[in-house]
């Protein structure tokens, strides 16, 4: 079934709260002496790797049912007690759980996105990012801006998607980590854009379709395609008959670098540009460029860079790519310039209330 449909409020109003929020922070680094600025910034790598151990111990999921006291929790969970309530100090210090007068630990609003069953879960990106594969990548951050290359290679002995694709330990952690940050845009996504206008959708890199599975439940006409390598789609056919889209939805396979299938109204790729160097990117594009028809679009959602000083996801993401990837994210002139050499016009941009924006293509006239 389709999720029931969330009210996102007004993008002015999330951009304004946004302003305000950062300019708080901005007033706190500076009223306080910078060195103890700068610790309480290093101490927010500490929090993460809190917030990682508490997913990876299952805590929110023990606690899904009510309150558990401390030593009740640490049966249930297997772990020590103190050492368990020295973590939750620290986590109920932010807000992520919080603990009666009883003693007993319960659930916030924040940590009920660490339950693994909830409709908009984090508890997958945490256990990614939050892993020793990813955090020895990043302990060579420096390494990646000396050379300008990411160290995954290095590190791996191979690309970041061939090693996924080999390790499929790790290749099915960052898929549920992906499907994870998809639900975060999903509602943004649809009350900005209106993909019920196309007949065929093609999702490019659609991963376990959970984009277009969402676009086909909310829309009573239109079919799709799920495109994607075959040894990350193998169990996609099973869900499409079990979500009773069988007739409207298909699965083809193969590299977007070399074909993808043709007769679409508009190709979505969310979340894929990004991954890949200009060149590599130019080259997705132009192959899509050759399977679409004059009229037909392309859709980009990814995050577009803004050009202003304050905090921004895009800007945490773009050292992402430049550790684990050949990617980075981009300005709107980046986009532009990058899609008039792959032969597309960029006709205009939806911002959404999450990070990403649609933007909107068409083959060059």
């Amino acid at each position: 079934m389709a999720s029931t449909p969330a009210k996102v409020p007004p993008l002015p109003l999330l951009r304004a709260l946004g302003w305000f929020r950062d300019g708080l922070a901005a007033v706190h680094r500076r009223l306080v002496p910078g060195h103890i600025a700068l610790l309480e910034l290093n101490m927010t790598g500490f929090l993460t790797q809190a917030i990682n151990a508490a997913a990876e111990l299952g805590i929110a999921d023990a606690l899904r049912d009510g309150p558990r006291k401390p030593e009740e929790l640490a049966r249930t969970l297997g772990v020590d007690e103190d050492a368990l309530r020295r973590l939750m100090r620290l986590l109920i210090s932010f807000d992520v759980f919080t603990q009666r007068r009883n003693g007993a630990y319960t659930l916030t609003g924040i940590s009920q996105a660490l339950r693994s069953d909830a409709e908009v879960t984090l508890r997958d990106i945490f256990l990614f990012f939050g892993s020793g594969f990813h955090r020895k990548h990043w302990t060579h951050l420096a390494d990646a801006v000396r050379t300008g290359h990411s160290v995954g290679p290095a590190l791996d002995g191979m690309p970041f998607f061939e090693y996924a694709a080999a390790h499929r330990d790790i290749g099915d952690m960052f898929d549920r980590a992906m499907t994870s940050v998809s639900t975060l845009s999903t509602e943004p996504l649809f009350a900005a854009y209106d993909f019920g206008r196309f007949d065929t959708l093609v999702d490019v890199g659609g991963g376990h379709g959970s984009l277009l599975t969402e676009i086909l439940e909310r829309t009573a006409a239109g079919r799709g395609i799920i495109f994607d390598l075959p040894e990350v789609v193998t169990e996609l056919p099973a869900q499409i008959t079990k979500l009773g889209l069988a007739e409207r939805l298909s699965v083809q396979t193969g590299s977007f670098f070399e074909a993808v299938p043709k007769g679409g109204d508009a190709y979505i790729l969310k979340h894929i540009i990004h991954d890949w160097s200009d060149a590599e990117a130019e080259r997705i594009l132009r192959t899509m460029r050759t399977a679409m028809e004059p009229d037909a679009c392309v859709l980009i959602i990814d995050i577009v860079l803004p050009g202003h000083q304050r905090p921004h996801a895009g800007k945490f993401i773009d050292l992402e790519m430049l550790v684990n990837a050949t990617g980075r994210e981009r300005t709107e002139q980046e986009f532009r310039n990058l899609l008039a050499r792959s032969g597309f016009t960029l006709t205009r941009i939806v911002p959404t209330a999450a990070p990403e924006s649609v933007l909107e293509a068409r083959p060059a006239r």
